[in-house]
Order: C-alpha cells, then sequence, then structure tokens
C-alpha cells in the first residue's frame, strides 16, 4: 500500500485525553488597545476582529459600550485576496473602512509628475479609511496586494445604522465631530497585580485572573468507513494470514493518513487554519532561506519542539543551504536521523499542500500541556476499542454473506496559546 506514509506528526504529538467529547481552552483574556494595531482572532478559518480593538480606530477611541463594539464586529464581512488584487482604487467611492487581517498590501498614488510612486506599506492590524464612517468621499490612492491574505470590509451604510439604533454610539459620534481600560501587561493580556519587596506594612493589591469570556472548545472529530469482508474469504483463505485481520490493518492505514491529514487542514481545528494571524511570515525571496527559518523560529521562540515540512519543501530549503554553504546538523529523533535548523528538527509531512504555482509551507511547533503548545485530542476507552481511540464495531451479515465492521477513529488537536505555532508561507519549491 502506497498511500502509508510516516506520519511524523501522528508520532510526535502528545496526545490528551478527552472526556466527554469535547476539550476547553481557557485563555487569559488578551488584547491591546492603545498600540495603533487592530487584533483579530481566528477560529475554524473564519477572521473576526476583537470588539474591544474597534478602539484603535480614531473615531471610537474612548468608545467604551461592549455590546455596541460587539455588534458592530459582527456587521464586518470577510474578503479574502490573491497576490496583485486592487482592495481600492483611486477616485472610486469611499464608503467603507479596511481593517487588515493578514497579508501585506501597497499604497499607490500619483507623483509630482503623474508618475506611480508606492506611499507605504499596509500590514497586520493595519486599517485604511476610518474617515468614511463619516463623509462621502473617493479614495486618494490605490490599494493593491503584494501576497495574499484577508481584510475585513464595514460599508458606511452599516455604520450608520448602527448609529441610528445605539444612542451611545450616537452620542460619541457627535462628541468627536465636535472635537476627543483596562491594564494589561506586555503581552497584551489582562495584568495580574503582584507587589514585591519588602519595606514597612504595605497594602497587597487585590487581583483576578481575566480569562476570555467565551473560550474554545474542542469537539472530537472523526475518520469512519465500513470494512465488507465476504464470508467465504473469512472461512476459507485464512491461512496462513488472518484476511480480516489484514484488511483490518490497511483499513486503520486509511484512516490514520485521513487522520494526519484533518490535523494540518481541516479547517475546524487543522494547525494551517487556526494559526495565529500574527503567528504567521511570508518568505523575503520565495525560496526558504535560512533568514526565513530564523524568522519561523522567532514566532515560536519559547521551546521550539519540531519543524514540519513537505519534503519539496525541506529539499527547496537544502538547496539554499548549499548555495550559501551552509549545512544543517542532523538529530535523531526515534531512531532516525533529520536534518535540523538551530538544534529543531525538521520532520517531512506530505499533509501539507503544495499549490499550483508550486508554494508550501513550514510550521514550527512548541508541543505538550505543560508548556503550553500544541496537543492531540483522542478518547481512550470507547466501546469496541481495537486501538487507542479507534474502534472495531461488528455490524453483522448482510444476506449476501458480506461481513461488516464500522472503523471509526477518533481525534482532534488544539492550540493552548497563540505563540505555540508559527507559520511560514508562500514557500516556493521549485527549482
Amino acid at each position: 500500500m502506497q498511500g502509508i506514509s510516516s506520519r511524523w506528526l501522528l508520532k510526535v504529538l502528545p496526545w490528551v485525553q478527552v472526556s466527554g467529547g469535547a476539550y476547553r481552552v481557557n485563555r487569559r483574556l488578551s488584547y491591546a488597545v492603545g498600540d495603533g494595531r487592530v487584533t483579530f482572532t481566528v477560529q475554524s478559518g473564519q477572521v473576526r476582529v476583537i470588539p474591544a480593538e474597534l478602539t484603535e480606530l480614531p473615531l471610537l477611541r474612548g468608545f467604551d459600550d461592549p455590546d455596541t463594539l460587539t455588534t458592530l464586529s459582527e456587521r464586518f464581512t470577510q474578503r479574502d485576496f490573491s497576490a496583485g488584487d486592487v482592495i481600492v482604487e483611486a477616485g472610486q467611492p469611499a464608503d467603507q473602512v479596511i481593517l487588515v487581517a493578514h497579508g501585506k498590501l501597497t499604497k499607490i498614488g500619483t507623483g509630482p509628475y503623474g508618475d506611480q510612486v508606492a506611499l507605504g506599506l499596509l500590514a497586520d492590524g493595519d486599517h485604511i479609511g476610518d474617515q468614511t464612517l463619516l463623509a462621502s468621499g473617493t479614495w486618494d490612492y490605490t490599494v493593491k496586494a503584494t501576497t495574499a491574505g484577508t481584510v475585513l470590509t464595514l460599508p458606511r451604510s452599516e455604520f450608520e445604522r448602527l448609529v441610528d439604533q445605539s444612542d451611545a454610539l450616537r452620542a460619541h459620534v457627535e462628541s468627536y465631530q465636535a472635537g476627543s481600560g483596562r491594564p494589561q501587561d506586555e503581552y497584551g493580556e489582562a495584568a495580574i497585580e503582584v507587589s514585591s519587596g519588602h519595606h514597612g506594612e504595605p497594602s497587597l493589591p487585590g487581583t483576578f485572573v481575566d480569562y476570555e469570556t467565551s473560550p474554545r472548545e474542542y469537539e472530537l472529530s472523526v475518520a469512519q468507513t465500513v470494512l465488507r469482508v465476504h464470508s467465504r474469504v473469512a472461512d476459507l483463505y485464512n491461512d496462513p494470514m488472518d484476511q480480516i485481520e489484514q484488511q483490518l490493518r490497511l483499513t486503520i492505514e486509511a484512516l490514520r493518513e485521513r487522520q494526519e491529514h484533518e490535523i494540518v487542514n481541516n479547517r475546524e481545528f487543522g494547525l494551517l487554519a487556526n494559526a495565529d494571524l500574527k503567528q504567521r511570515t511570508h518568505t523575503r525571496s520565495g525560496p526558504p532561506t535560512p533568514d526565513d527559518v530564523d524568522e519561523l523560529l522567532s514566532l515560536v521562540w519559547r521551546e521550539p519542539s519540531y519543524i514540519l515540512a513537505h519534503p519539496l519543501a525541506i529539499a527547496a530549503f537544502g538547496r539554499e543551504c548549499s548555495a550559501r554553504g551552509v549545512y544543517p546538523t542532523s538529530v535523531d529523533v526515534g531512531g532516525h536521523h533529520f536534518p535540523s535548523w538551530r538544534g529543531v528538527p525538521i520532520l517531512p509531512c506530505n499533509k501539507i499542500p503544495v499549490t499550483d504555482t508550486r508554494t508550501s509551507s513550514m510550521i514550527v511547533m512548541r508541543l505538550g500541556e505543560e508548556k503550553q503548545g500544541v496537543v492531540g485530542l483522542h478518547q481512550v476507552g470507547i466501546p469496541d476499542e481495537y486501538q487507542p481511540s479507534l474502534s472495531m464495531r461488528f455490524m453483522g451479515i448482510d444476506e449476501k454473506a458480506i461481513i461488516k465492521y464500522l472503523v471509526s477513529a477518533y481525534y482532534s488537536a488544539a492550540i493552548l496559546v497563540p505563540d505555540a505555532l508559527g507559520i511560514l508561507e508562500n514557500v516556493e519549491v521549485g527549482h
């Protein structure tokens, strides 16, 4: 069966027992209002702006009605774009605010001699058009995508409709037209007040750990198939090999291959779709150079465990290293030797997709619950269990003497904190 791969991701993932079919991740409340950049969350491939982060827009600065901000955040629509797409065009009506969730955009204007000039770059967290919410006008510049990415847009009509419905927002907008939180630590999380040192009898500060109000719950996914074996085969051809056992072995191999594919690519819980937007970076020139992999490791600087890459991406990285006269050292993982970079093993994973344009991604992970990393989820002890979190249930024999078994594998994966996972995107793997 040529479809059987090494499945190193399943081998190195630490598997956590899940009771009740769901695993909740309680994260500390994290936002960084005041840094000038808008912060987003991504879940199941859907990008959402954090309501409190909307106060980074000059028009909403100081507005503190959480219900109205939540309603406003829900009215933004997601738009994915590719490199070369025009997001806004000079001279066209400016009637929306645009938040850059991910990717790089170039602002292009007209120079003093009529030629096109680059006015600046927009990247993750930047925004344009907030003044268009108050008055109509046209765009003074064109915004063109340098890389693929995602923006969130809010039409002025939606904002005006909410202003009519909310007295608090109307009063704030009127105050803004007339003229002008909570403590956080260096990571943008709600601060925990602590006193240190000893002098006299000072009053100790009171505190509590503020968590996200709607924590993420990961439900176990399932890969299933029905194994069919004719009773005649099971009766007559079981020596010297158990035919049902061999059929089941290959069926389980196919299920495990699907399991690894889903952990990488599934939009609900897959690593590629659920990585935090701030934990993504792009290659500088196309192929994965040592500089690019250094940038990737900087995303998970706290005890990175492994780098996962498609074999073609590993080969491309090897070519770039050879061109520079740099030769990665090899490390031992489970009795096998793999190349490494800065001491972090680079493991092959053919489930990471390679696009038609010969680009792929590289993933760096920190693993384990105790390290607040990436963990695999399963449930051991299910009925008719054949392997951990995999069951083989007899379904009977039909009128054609076909023996049927339902084979089910239950699994999922969770990213405990955003900086446990980093992705290097747009990795060119061609020669």
